[in-house]
């Protein structure tokens, strides 16, 4: 179905030709991952070590060939159009110019994002799956976190998990205790954990080729005031945004929810960062869930929800859920504190 949807894209673009060998995208639109691919219009192009492979599993209408005859497939008549993903290496997107040097080369990556953003029944399966294991994951590893323990301590916890449950990391897990949660991206280090302070981890585990995420926080019982202010300021934000969220907005107006609730609550310049984005075979897809994303949300998207506060030298919370777009609102996928 996402094929016959990119080729219809290709006749509306007048695309004589496609030149699609992203991985992820490769991926998307047959159902194959393989690190050395081209997909054309009618084939599938790649070297010896795959073209078995290719030939059970290639979609009907897409024929299996060695990579090497990739020039025969290449427009050669001047005013020729050529659709390619700009994220090629410049070395590769020079090579491709060679082989068609009268051809107009055109960017379609924005157009497979969009395909890529609403998801199969396949890929919501597996998404689904990926983000109940997460859950799972947390949770036996927040059982084994104790006081003492360092940041990369309870890193490797839920790390070795995911490698004996999954397929490991999405990305790399991030484990924050006390005002380190202020870097949104913090890498783990040497801190300690004393039993009494926050701690936000951040974490994803790849299942069968698909990614997850999830942001939770340990709120000790006896937390700071404005520790506790904060938390329930962007819970609050997350959970505005999840009750918002409907196919036919924009994802800048979903972000606007969400951000809108933090200012009120006087800590709009500590929320720098976007509401959420997509998550697929590809941790950051579409769509980008922005004060600037245009993207019109779709039935069968998911999507990270994903609010903060930050304030450098002190705190920073951030609640995460990886919510699928459903034909009334959204379901979230990764239930559980």
């Amino acid at each position: 179905m996402r094929r016959d949807e990119f080729m219809k894209m290709a006749r509306r673009r007048r695309l004589d030709q496609t030149l699609v060998s992203d991985e992820a995208n490769v991926m998307a639109l047959t159902g194959i991952r393989c690190d050395n691919a081209v997909v054309t219009k009618d084939a599938f192009y790649t070297d010896f070590r795959y073209l078995p492979m290719v030939r059970r599993f290639a979609p009907q209408g897409l024929a299996a060939r060695d990579i090497r005859r990739l020039a025969g497939a290449m427009p050669r008549r001047a005013g020729s159009r050529i659709g390619y993903e700009a994220s090629i290496p410049h070395s590769r997107f020079l090579e491709l110019k060679k082989l068609a040097p009268r051809a107009t080369f055109v960017d379609i990556s924005k157009d497979i994002a969009a395909l890529r953003a609403v998801k199969t029944g396949d890929e919501i399966a597996a998404i689904r799956a990926a983000a109940v294991l997460n859950c799972e994951i947390w949770k036996e590893a927040r059982t084994r976190f104790a006081p003492g323990m360092t940041e990369r301590d309870m890193a490797r916890i839920i790390q070795t998990l995911m490698a004996e449950r999954g397929d490991g990391e999405a990305f790399s897990t991030i484990v924050c205790v006390g005002a380190n949660a202020a870097e949104c991206h913090h890498e783990p280090d040497g801190t300690v954990w004393n039993g009494r302070e926050p701690v936000l981890v951040d974490m994803g585990v790849k299942l069968n080729g698909v990614c997850s995420d999830m942001t939770r926080n340990i709120v000790p019982p006896r937390a700071r005031p404005i520790y506790r202010k904060v938390y329930d300021l962007v819970l609050q934000a997350n959970r505005a945004a999840v009750a918002a969220a409907r196919p036919g907005m924009t994802a800048k107006a979903l972000d606007k929810v969400a951000r809108d609730v933090i200012r009120a609550g006087g800590f709009g310049r500590c929320f720098g960062h976007s509401l959420g984005h997509g998550v697929g075979y590809e941790i950051h897809e579409a769509p980008a869930v922005s004060k600037r994303g245009d993207m019109v949300l779709r039935e069968g998207m998911v999507f990270t929800i994903e609010p903060g506060v930050y304030l450098e030298g002190n705190l920073g919370v951030r609640i995460e859920d990886l919510v699928l777009l459903t034909g009334n609102g959204c379901e979230v996928l990764s239930e559980g504190d």
